[in-house]
């Protein structure tokens, strides 16, 4: 009987730590599984992945997630327990790109993201960092349905709520309210985890998914947090870490996910590493793991780590363009995929910072100077999920002044980068490289094949000194996707022809 389809997650019991996956031709996958609860409630000390100390007479709950990555006969076994299903093949008209194609990994050069299949991807991502906390169903699909529209595949996200000392209400829908991912996190420690705050966030994750978002997983943040009131990130002891770590993997990885088990610290904490190490120990489809830095940071920890596939930095809060920092990791080896993981946010601090076509030009300059795993936009009052325009409690610099998240949203910047992934939709992306040397032009891309992608802020005719350079081109407007010509130049000597005077995107393939 067939009850799924090619990666579609599906849910089944377990009675162990492990559930391994046949497939018919003999290919195998072990999926981890996880603590969800107690027949007689328990008292979610199950992190770790080893049952928790729940009482001897309570019926503990664990699951398994899979997704299968090709169709046709599977069988699982568990423990002493086994059993088989069928797979279908992905539906013909499959509009979301993660179930027609499979999970993201790395490219064969480790510059890029492809789909499983070697689909060619290119990250667009949003920082609404607080929404696994502070949004509803919803308003994670108000939200969703909007960053679709633009454009956007992924959103960054802190699984819980990273603060010490952060007080208020539980409650979603109140001023200051926060749901509570574990108990113990005030004090340092990750060992009391709430299983309802994760089955609430199952759905949230969800939504996101069927939107075609990638959820990118930090397990707890290492710097400022959602107040700046002494994160747990680099207080919670390594082995605590690395085991909720686990947890992520096993509840959330058989989906799409991307696991940034660093996130604006200096790369070098000891949870890290840990944590890292577990990512890519349990995880059977490989998607990407990184670390994501401070703007004053060298973004080069664990480097030559096997566990490592990408490294990001954040260029600060400031409205300052530095894609140096971006072409600086670019150059640094063994090769890891990089990106821009936090320019500047939108309105951030006070209106007009780094506003409007400021996120445009940001994305493709980042991605030119080699951040070819992507771009990342974020928007103040976003990021923390403000409730509405005047919520108190938040710091003033990281805010949007008479912005709520629903305002946020319509920040006119996040359209201009949303833009871009459409832009480079469908091309082939997969380990582009900076390229200073076949035109005149600051900023410009080739691709694996010899195509050429260039930039330019103010447009303009484009001088060729290099006969490989196709002959055709096509020339876009890349503040609303719109082809403005097309056409095939007469030598490889000749320019690519533009008036000037607005921002241009030249693909010539």
């Amino acid at each position: 009987m067939s009850i799924s389809s090619v990666w579609r997650q599906l849910e089944l019991p377990a009675t162990s730590d492990w559930v391994d996956f046949e497939h018919e031709t003999g290919r195998t996958l072990r999926r981890p599984t996880f603590y969800d609860g107690s027949a007689a409630g328990g008292d979610g000390s199950a992190a770790g992945g080893d049952g928790g100390a729940v009482g001897a007479a309570d019926a503990v709950v664990r699951k398994v997630r899979f997704a299968a990555p090709v169709a046709g006969r599977w069988r699982w076994v568990s423990g002493a327990e086994s059993g088989e299903f069928d797979v279908r093949p992905a539906a013909v008209d499959e509009g979301n790109p993660f179930y027609a194609h499979g999970f993201w990994r790395m490219s064969p050069g480790g510059r890029s993201l492809v789909h499983a299949d070697g689909t060619p991807a290119v990250l667009v991502a949003d920082t609404a960092w607080a929404l696994p906390w502070r949004a509803t169903p919803d308003q994670v699909r108000e939200y969703a349905a909007d960053r679709r529209s633009k454009g956007f595949n992924a959103v960054l996200l802190m699984t819980v709520q990273p603060d010490m000392r952060a007080v208020g209400p539980r409650d979603r829908t109140q001023d200051e309210g926060f749901a509570v991912g574990f108990e113990d996190l005030p004090d340092g420690h990750l060992n009391q985890l709430n299983v309802e705050y994760f089955q609430y966030l199952d759905e949230l994750l969800r939504i996101l998914v069927d939107h075609g978002l990638v959820p990118v997983l930090q397990p707890v943040f290492q710097g400022f947090g959602w107040k700046g009131l002494d994160v747990a990130g680099t207080v919670v002891p390594a082995d605590e870490y690395a085991k909720y770590c686990r947890y992520l993997v096993a509840r959330y990885g058989a989906q799409p996910a991307i696991y940034l088990v660093g996130a604006d610290g200096a790369g070098t904490e000891l949870q890290i590493a840990a944590g890292g190490a577990e990512v890519h120990a349990l995880d059977c489809y490989q998607q990407p793991t990184g670390i994501h830095y401070r703007p004053h940071i060298r973004p080069a920890a664990h480097q030559d780590a096997d566990w490592l596939d990408f490294q990001w930095c954040q260029t600060g809060h400031t409205g300052e363009h530095v894609p140096e920092r971006v072409a600086d990791m670019w150059r640094n080896h063994p090769v890891k995929a990089v990106a821009n993981g936090e320019p500047t946010y939108e309105h951030t601090g006070r209106t007009g910072v780094a506003e409007g076509w400021w996120q445009g030009h940001e994305a493709w300059s980042n991605l030119c100077a080699g951040g070819t795993m992507g771009v990342v936009y974020g928007a103040g009052s976003l990021w923390q999920w403000r409730l509405h325009p005047d919520e108190p409690g938040h710091s003033e610099y990281f805010l949007a002044p008479g912005a709520g998240w629903r305002e946020a949203i319509g920040f006119e910047g996040s359209t201009y980068v949303g833009m871009l992934g459409k832009i480079l939709s469908g091309l082939p992306t997969t380990d582009m490289t900076p390229d200073w040397t076949r035109v005149i032009s600051g900023r410009a891309l080739s691709t694996a094949d010899g195509g050429l992608i260039v930039y330019r802020e103010n447009g303009g005719q484009v001088m060729v000194f290099d006969e490989t350079v196709p002959l055709s081109y096509t020339i876009v407007d890349p503040r609303d996707g719109s082809v403005v010509a097309t056409g095939k130049r007469d030598t490889p000597d000749s320019p690519l022809p533009d008036a000037g005077g607005a921002p241009r995107v030249y693909i010539c393939l």
